[in-house]
């Protein structure tokens, strides 16, 4: 009996026991897709700084060659996939009102709207627009606290260009 159960539960576990285990992207990118390019985003927002288009496109080639498999394109035009984007919106906006119309937290809201050329395996075309913010106290220095915001909501913006991506979604 007990030679039964054993060969009944063996028999479930290898059933379910996975094909294969990998920690490389296999993912649902085309297997075409072997390159990549980002343009320098274009800076649209008036109130952002004029570094932020530069190190946020920096931050996209860093992000997706990290955590996709493609690489970045060596010359331009070779790429199966090429990232544009317009920082459209880059505001300050007082949000949580206490009495006495004062603001107890500030909100940093960036938008960024990406063009996203694919080549191969067709040729296609992708929109995303990613808006994200960040809230932070009123008492604190918005100078001093910026590029401790700017490198979260960064993050964010990225995953949302891998996701898209990924998912097309």
């Amino acid at each position: 009996m007990k030679f039964i159960y054993f060969t009944a539960v063996l028999i479930l576990l290898t059933s379910c026991w996975p094909k294969s285990v990998s920690f490389t992207d296999s993912g649902s990118m085309p297997v075409e897709w072997k390159t990549f390019s980002v343009k320098t985003l274009e800076l649209v927002a008036p109130n952002a700084p004029v570094s932020y288009a530069p190190n946020l496109s920096e931050k996209i080639k860093d992000g997706i060659q990290n955590n996709t498999r493609l690489l970045l394109s060596p010359k331009a035009g070779s790429e199966q996939v090429a990232i544009e984007g317009i920082i459209s919106n880059y505001s300050v906006t007082p949000i949580a009102i206490q009495p006495g119309d004062n603001a107890a937290k500030n909100r940093l809201t960036i938008s960024v709207n990406f063009t996203i050329f694919i080549t191969e395996p067709k040729e296609e075309k992708m929109i995303l627009t990613s808006t994200r913010f960040v809230d932070y106290s009123s008492t604190e220095d918005f100078a001093s606290k910026e590029a401790e915001l700017l490198e979260e909501i960064n993050k964010q913006i990225v995953q949302d260009v891998i996701n898209k991506l990924f998912s097309n979604w």
